[in-house]
Order: C-alpha cells, then structure tokens, then sequence
C-alpha cells in the first residue's frame, strides 16, 4: 500500500485520519477528528493502516 501526503485513511480503530506529513514508507504524521475544534496529531505506522480512502 502507498501511501502519500493529504491521503485520507481508515485506521484498524475505524478512525479517518488525513495524512499531513510522510516520514518514510512506514511512518506517517495524521490529524484524526471531525473538526479543527478536536482534532488530534497522531504518529502511525503502516500497521496502524487498514485502507486509503481518497
């Protein structure tokens, strides 16, 4: 699975996280959230990953 920078990904959790940055082929920086009030700043791993959506 590639993934790249402003994908949008389903966690294993069943979360949406939007990429915003990649820091190699299996790290990854994600916001997770409905809405900029709760949004989160995540580190995942590939593993953490079940699908890219967009």
């Amino acid at each position: 699975m590639k993934i790249k920078q402003f994908d949008t990904v389903l966690l294993k959790d069943g979360r949406e996280a939007a990429i915003v940055e990649v820091l190699d082929d299996k790290c990854f920086i994600a916001d997770v959230g409905d809405s900029p009030e709760d949004w989160d700043t995540i580190s995942i791993t590939i593993d953490n990953i079940e699908k890219v959506i967009d």
